[in-house]
């Protein structure tokens, strides 16, 4: 008996819960896949998903632990948005891919440790999780909130601050513009001139 025919025909549920949670997942991630060069809907869909939790935190007036440990994750995502790949201070500059130290330097775009789409796909699920988490009453821990937000304030003052000291002791920015452009007037003028007898 082939081992092939033998249990085509026997699907246990088991077998069939697998069989559809490998194909959801398949279909969720084409979804991602289909929605990476949309920048600005999914950034619009993020913002709408952050007013819902925003509002549902208002109107329920509680979930303030939640929504603190929300705030701490996503200033961690957003640590690792802004951080190069390659941290000059733990890896020699000699390794891999670096920022470029100097004006004469070739242009290297800035690499994140986190891309703008992982970062987009973790914090939408992260509020969306924070969401379901206020359907159960058992997470509404009662705090009092005004010093829960002092000390995020506090945390994210701290934060950036050592994050923007990083920036200027290696002088990059988290963000690339693209290369830079010359008008190409000089290097007209100059050939023109070499070109004189």
């Amino acid at each position: 008996m082939d081992i092939n025919t033998a249990g085509a025909g026997d699907v246990t549920p088991s077998g069939a819960f697998c069989q559809w949670t490998s194909s959801a997942s398949l279909s969720f991630q084409h979804f991602l896949d289909k929605t990476t060069p949309y920048l600005l809907y999914r950034w619009i869909a993020f913002f709408f998903i952050a007013v819902l939790y925003v509002v549902r935190v208002y109107l329920v007036e509680g979930f303030y632990v939640i929504s603190y440990a929300l705030g701490i994750y996503l200033l961690n995502l957003l640590i690792g948005f802004l951080s190069p790949q390659v941290d000059p201070e733990l890896q020699d500059l000699s390794d891999g891919p670096t920022l470029p130290t100097r004006e004469t330097d070739e242009f290297r775009p800035f690499v994140r440790r986190l891309p703008e789409f992982k970062f987009w796909y973790s914090i939408t699920k992260a509020f969306c999780i924070a969401f379901v988490l206020t359907f159960f009453s058992v997470l509404d821990v009662p705090v009092f909130w005004p010093i829960l937000v002092f000390y995020w304030v506090v945390l994210f003052t701290l934060t950036m601050r050592r994050q923007i000291r990083h920036m200027l002791k290696y002088k990059y920015l988290p963000f690339s513009f693209g290369k830079q452009r010359y008008d190409g007037k000089k290097a007209a003028s100059s050939e023109s001139e070499d070109l004189l007898p």
